[in-house]
């Protein structure tokens, strides 16, 4: 039975991304204990606890093993923030422990391996949630309460824009934008989460048109830049734009059109546009990882993930992101790459 008062949790992953986690688990420490954390050594996991000297990590301890995570009855969940090829053999044994997960984005490089890994959750009643954060992002919630309220009209089209920028020297980390380790660029890495959250509003996809290269701009493996044309379910049709290459970068824009108002969601800022001239906006743009520094971005709405996963389980309802919603932005992802490649239009059907 996980601990409602003061929830305790291990980190496994200590690399660039745990920087968020950790802001995020010291403003929550009137709720959550961080146990301990457990990187690719022993080394790294006591950097960790070096560098992040927080008052409520105090007591934290280095593991030494997946294992012993998976085996200590006073662990609540798991936060899982590896690099995406180290998933399965961990979650794998993390469900064998009966440790529910709230893991990093993406789920797994390819769409199949994700899949196998919504299935051992299922199969073993395991809660798995992915850190999709765009969604608890107050002006998305502003959006969606909006259009519970107000009648905007059947959706029409959409624009995403993902303007970003990653010097080279991002891409000179070992394994960094190739398939073996990331599954990808600038789609599974990066845009992810603005598709994601479109896809909030857009509902499931049905067919892709699409063109991903590579520029001159970086020596990596996959696509820094990717052009496509969507069609959604609901007969929205869209437009996405997405790269690394955007130099200095800029925050990322979801352009909705209804049949009677333009919703634009920019970073935390949303502006309705009514077409009887009426005007509205809702929050402020602040950053977003856009530029030559992804870890500018604050680490709010991790911490609203991190409290509403705990709250989940607490009352056995679906979280803001769960592993099976996910999976919907990894279909458009797999749907882009292979247009990408083919060079031509994509179905969902042709999805294996």
């Amino acid at each position: 039975m996980i601990n409602k008062n003061l929830t305790k949790v291990a980190l496994i992953g200590v690399g660039m991304v745990s920087k968020v986690y950790a802001d995020a688990l010291k403003n929550l420490s009137n709720e959550i204990f961080l146990t301990g954390v457990m990187g690719s050594n022993k080394h790294s996991g006591e950097k960790f606890l070096s560098q992040y000297k927080f008052e409520s990590f105090k007591d934290s301890i280095v593991f030494s093993s997946v294992d012993e995570i998976a085996n200590d009855k006073s662990i609540d969940f798991v936060i899982l923030t590896t690099p995406p090829n180290k998933r399965i053999k961990i979650v794998k044994k993390l469900i064998d422990g009966q440790k529910p997960i709230l893991m990093e984005k993406p789920i797994e490089r390819t769409l199949k391996a994700s899949n196998e890994i919504e299935k051992l959750s299922i199969e073993k009643n395991i809660k798995i949630a992915i850190m999709l954060q765009h969604r608890a992002r107050p002006s998305a919630i502003a959006l969606k309460k909006k259009l519970k309220e107000e009648d905007f009209g059947p959706l029409q089209a959409v624009e995403i824009y993902v303007p970003w920028w990653r010097d080279q020297s991002y891409y000179d980390q070992p394994g960094r934008g190739t398939y073996s380790r990331d599954g990808g660029g600038v789609l599974i890495s990066q845009a992810i989460h603005t598709l994601d959250l479109a896809m909030q509003f857009t509902g499931e996809i049905e067919a892709v048109t699409s063109m991903n290269k590579k520029t001159s701009f970086h020596s990596m493996e996959s696509e820094d830049f990717v052009s496509a044309g969507l069609e959604f379910k609901n007969n929205c049709l869209g437009t996405l734009f997405a790269s690394t290459a955007t130099y200095p970068g800029r925050s990322e824009e979801i352009i909705l059109h209804y049949k009677d108002v333009t919703a634009i969601l920019q970073s935390n800022l949303l502006q309705l546009k009514w077409h009887n001239g009426e005007n509205e906006t809702i929050g402020k743009t602040v950053a977003s990882g856009a530029g030559a520094d992804p870890m500018s971005f604050t680490s709010d709405w991790h911490k609203d993930m991190i409290l509403n996963f705990k709250n989940c389980l607490l009352n056995e309802k679906k979280p803001v992101a769960s592993i099976s919603s996910a999976l919907e932005v990894h279909k458009l992802i797999s749907l882009l790459e292979i247009s990408g490649k083919k060079q031509s239009r994509v179905e969902i059907g042709e999805l294996d």
